[in-house]
């Protein structure tokens, strides 16, 4: 397993996207937001906090509801935790104008989505981040890598292209796309920038990822299983191969079952899951993504009681 000790020790190996709460009318309710980072914080769930992820449905909500989630997640966790931004946009030039918000809202990291809708080639890639870089030299960069949603690839080579600019530090990759790809990546930037960060982004690709060396996770599973992701870094880091196991399937169950019927974006079912062991109201998730049926949660609950977390 790689390992940025720099980056371990100031944001660790857990890294969550928050959930976005809303009411029955889809505003987003900014004091809810505070209570579940506190309630994340206080039963130490993860190391760090992720504003505006996809978790976080960022390309749901605007421009400005993004720069108040910044604000009242930074004011929320008061140096408990460290924040991080999702700050990627469709367009180079608003994904500047947001990163700079962000960094105004006291965030030092950024996590930047590969440009999304447009499908931009290896170049046009190269050109987004190499801008951003350059416009927002305050901040720390983190390419994040999700093709399923933005239609292309991030590939090996531009992220050894990318790895040599100094605030680009490392990448999450959604590694359920190509289970194989951190490897790839570690290739990639081994002799560019050796200390490069590589996480995965995929509760279910955890395993398959920490043996090929992704340093940690980010995982919005974790507002469920915070305490056994952390425990299964413990055992894979003691050789305890079965242990890790062990802890992964019920995860694996769970984040399986946010997938039914064809969903890819787990948000639907993912959010009554975290409400029904928090405790929280976070409301149904942001058109058009339909809510969760009776029969889906019927599942995911069922499993949620065998596995004891209800």
């Amino acid at each position: 397993m790689r390992c940025n000790k720099e980056f371990r020790e100031k944001y660790g190996q857990i890294l969550l996207p928050l959930i976005t709460p809303y009411d029955e009318n889809e505003e987003v309710k900014y004091d809810t937001y505070a209570e579940l980072i506190e309630y994340l914080i206080q039963n130490d769930l993860c190391d760090s906090l992720i504003v505006t992820g996809t978790t976080g449905e960022a390309s749901l909500v605007t421009f400005d509801e993004r720069v108040k989630l910044y604000q009242t997640a930074v004011k929320a966790a008061a140096g408990r935790k460290p924040v991080i931004a999702g700050t990627g946009c469709a367009s180079t030039k608003e994904t500047i104008a947001l990163t700079k918000a962000a960094a105004a809202a006291g965030i030092e990291l950024c996590m930047i989505v590969c440009p999304f809708y447009n499908k931009p080639t290896q170049e046009g890639i190269y050109m987004h981040y190499k801008a951003i870089a350059e416009a927002c030299p305050e901040v720390k960069i983190l390419l994040y890598n999700i093709p399923i949603f933005v239609g292309v690839n991030l590939e090996p080579e531009t992220v050894g292209r990318l790895a040599a600019i100094d605030n680009i530090i490392g990448i999450k990759d959604e590694a359920g796309v190509n289970p194989t790809q951190v490897s790839d990546f570690i290739l990639a930037t081994q002799d560019v920038d050796p200390n490069f960060v590589i996480f995965n982004g995929d509760d279910v690709m955890l395993l398959p990822t920490i043996v090929q060396g992704a340093e940690g996770l980010v995982s919005g599973g974790a507002h469920i299983f915070g305490h056994e992701i952390r425990a299964i870094f413990k055992a894979f880091a003691e050789g305890d191969n079965d242990k890790a196991q062990e802890l992964f399937m019920p995860i694996y169950r769970v984040c399986k079952s946010f997938g039914q019927n064809g969903r890819i974006l787990p948000n639907s079912i993912m959010r009554p899951a975290i409400e029904l062991v928090t405790g929280l109201k976070l409301g149904p998730a942001r058109l058009p993504l339909a809510p969760a049926t009776e029969e889906e949660m019927a599942v995911t609950t069922a499993i949620l009681k065998e596995i004891g977390k209800l």
